[in-house]
């Protein structure tokens, strides 16, 4: 960030006669570059969202500044609906599609290990449905080859069908190394947009404190998906919407109340010695329940808005691994509900393999799908709560 005293130190340097390496910026990254310069100057957008004071902090957009207002952009599209030098002008300002290229490519930058960063642009709705589908095959050949494909009841007790210790060898392994690969490529990426800092510049205990609650507000309410004047997003027009700020809820809350049920579920298991199977009316079974409704609804809303979204929102060529994401969570989802209705059923081994083989495809591809775009704007949004509450190294002495 090249910001008054970022120039002052580049300056000392190359008095020094060490003149530090300045990334040189790729293409998405030079329109976006090109874009805010415009839109520093214009700043019709300066209350839309948390991207456009950001913008106003810098006087240059540097390589680590462009991904992190990327990240930092929720791309609502409000700014190209309000932007008078939005195509057809011969600006062509598009924030929100510029912001889209340079996120995907944040996502392939900073992944771990490097080499799997192209998978970023291959994870799309097809090898999304063909990684389930092979887990689930080779899940199903297994019971065949055991012959315990089709049982007969088991009153509910998956663990009659794959042993409790081998669920949590394969799925807990799985899960640490998604953990492991997106929290080493975020670390990565806050390094680069929040350099250390000298002692008297570096944020307080209570500044932290602060900007952490900050962020926690804004990634529960998704307060930017309101589109900065709380009416909603654009999506197939310049009407607004809040259905995908909803959506994303459902989606979201979804997620998180199934995770605290085999989180629950787990406590039960080692802490109480209470084993599977739980009765319907018991606390992992109901937040299973209500989650998997939450997670069949908000997907099933977010494929029908990307279906319908405005080409000029954002990047065409991310919609499939936007749609693949969208298939393996309503894929978990669907088929964790009927496994729940059907358990009893002689159908239970079937329905399990089939509900375990797309989960496992989804914690394969979390590190390098659209998952990750929650994980790298989170960073964006706590960078962004930490930096407008100290000072502004841009405004002259005396203002």
């Amino acid at each position: 960030m090249q910001q008054l005293e970022a120039l002052r130190r580049e300056a000392v340097a190359l008095a020094a006669g060490t003149q530090p390496v300045i990334p040189i910026l790729s293409a998405n990254e030079a329109e976006v570059s090109r874009q805010m310069q415009i839109c520093n100057a214009c700043r019709y957008c300066e209350g839309f969202c948390a991207v456009f004071p950001a913008m106003t902090r810098r006087l240059e957009f540097g390589k680590a500044d462009v991904h992190y207002l990327a990240n930092l952009c929720h791309n609502c599209g409000a700014c190209l609906h309000a932007c008078q030098y939005a195509p057809p002008h011969e600006f062509a300002v598009n924030v929100p599609q510029a912001m889209a290229k340079v996120r995907l490519d944040t996502y392939t930058d900073y992944a771990w290990p490097p080499a799997l960063g192209a998978l970023y642009k291959r994870n799309g709705l097809t090898l999304a449905l063909a990684t389930a589908f092979a887990l689930v095959l080779f899940l199903l050949l297994a019971l065949l080859a055991r012959g315990t494909l089709l049982p007969g009841p088991q009153q509910g007790n998956f663990y009659a069908v794959f042993g409790h210790n081998l669920l949590g060898l394969m799925f807990g392994g799985v899960f640490a190394l998604a953990v492991l690969a997106l929290g080493l490529g975020v670390a990565r990426f806050w390094g680069d947009v929040s350099p250390a800092t000298e002692a008297g510049d570096a944020p307080t205990p209570g500044l932290r404190r602060a900007a952490g609650a900050e962020t926690l507000s804004d990634v529960l309410t998704l307060n930017y998906l309101g589109g900065g004047h709380g009416q909603g997003c654009n999506n197939a027009d310049d009407a607004f919407t809040l259905w995908r700020r909803r959506f994303h809820h459902f989606t979201f809350y979804g997620f998180s109340l199934c995770f605290a049920a085999t989180g629950v579920a787990t406590l039960y298991h080692y802490l109480l010695d209470r084993h599977a199977p739980y009765a319907l009316n018991s606390l992992p079974v109901l937040l299973g329940t209500v989650g998997g409704i939450g997670l069949l609804i908000g997907p099933i809303g977010l494929l029908w808005l990307n279906l319908r979204r405005d080409p000029a929102h954002g990047d065409l060529a991310q919609r499939p691994m936007d749609r693949g994401f969208i298939a393996l969570l309503l894929l978990v989802s669907g088929s964790g509900l009927a496994l729940l209705l059907w358990r009893d059923s002689g159908a239970m081994a079937l329905l399990l393999a089939l509900h375990l083989g797309v989960v496992m495809a989804l914690f394969i591809t979390l590190p390098y799908g659209k998952f990750a775009h929650g994980i790298f704007r989170a960073a964006a949004l706590l960078k962004n709560a930490i930096e407008k509450r100290q000072p502004n190294t841009l405004a002259v002495a005396g203002d």
